[in-house]
């Protein structure tokens, strides 16, 4: 199978857009080879598909999950097949969403930034001994917690968040991970049981924004923004909240795109 694809990295989180269609029910197996390419070096797979009218494009993850980082970096690819140039406004249907998602690129910038679906706090929690709080974003749920990077807390996880959801779980989600702040950095650990990958990320939109609504978790009003520094770049998140509610929330930073090539799976 022939397929071009694009190489985007926004803020280090590697990411391939596959430009050919590719059925639903292939793309975990695509996504899989894909990110088995060492010349690739991809942590994760979007494919590019047919937006509904009114749309300027639409996206969609191997596992069906939503991903800021790869919402926004295909922000940017659109923005550079139609041409334009400077600071443009786009309207994205994305995988994991079911509100339609805003991007704002700046070309000469190189950045790009988005909306992103409004971050529901469970509370703090304690999971097999490990203190955090759960995130959950619609399309991927985040534990965020303090303490040094260990793939081992998202084992002890799991059964937290593979409950059913009449029991304040979120059995069938589509991603979920673990969130770790420590030493003024920020590490994601991001799990897609659809696509059978367990992924160390360079940085995680959703990650950020959950990191920021964890933070602001004690705040009644007001704007809170903050950089998160992550093992391949930086990742600025902002929730508004109103009453305590999170009413707003957008991550934005760097994204580079290479040119299209042919790869062959």
């Amino acid at each position: 199978m022939k397929l071009h694809v694009v190489r985007a990295d926004p803020a280090g989180n590697i990411t391939l857009f596959v430009l050919d269609p590719v059925e639903r029910a292939e793309r975990p197996f695509v996504a899989k080879k894909l990110m088995e390419r060492s010349d690739l070096a991809a942590e994760q797979v979007g494919f590019a598909c047919e937006p509904r009218e009114g749309f300027d494009g639409r996206m969609e993850m191997a596992g069906g999950e939503f991903c800021g980082n790869a919402s926004r970096a295909y922000g940017m690819l659109i923005v550079k097949q139609l041409g334009l140039t400077g600071k443009t406004r786009l309207t994205l249907e994305v995988s994991g969403s079911d509100q339609p998602v805003g991007v704002e690129v700046d070309t000469e910038k190189h950045t790009a930034r988005i909306g992103m679906p409004l971050p529901r706090v469970a509370g703090r929690i304690t999971a097999d001994g490990v203190e955090g709080t759960l995130v959950d974003l619609g399309g991927i749920v985040h534990f965020v917690t303090e303490r040094e990077p260990d793939a081992a807390v998202l084992e002890r996880i799991e059964p937290l968040v593979n409950a059913p959801r009449e029991t304040g779980g979120f059995a069938g989600v589509e991603a979920y991970g673990v969130v770790f702040l420590h030493g003024g950095r920020m590490t994601p650990l991001v799990k897609v049981p659809a696509v059978g990958t367990l992924v160390w990320e360079g940085s995680c939109g959703s990650g950020s924004v959950a990191a920021a609504a964890a933070q602001s978790a004690d705040r009644s009003d007001g704007v809170f923004e903050r950089d998160y520094v992550q093992p391949a770049g930086t990742v600025r998140a902002a929730v508004e909240r109103r009453n305590g509610a999170v009413t707003a929330a957008y991550i934005g930073g760097s994204v580079t795109l290479d040119e299209p090539v042919e790869v062959e799976i």
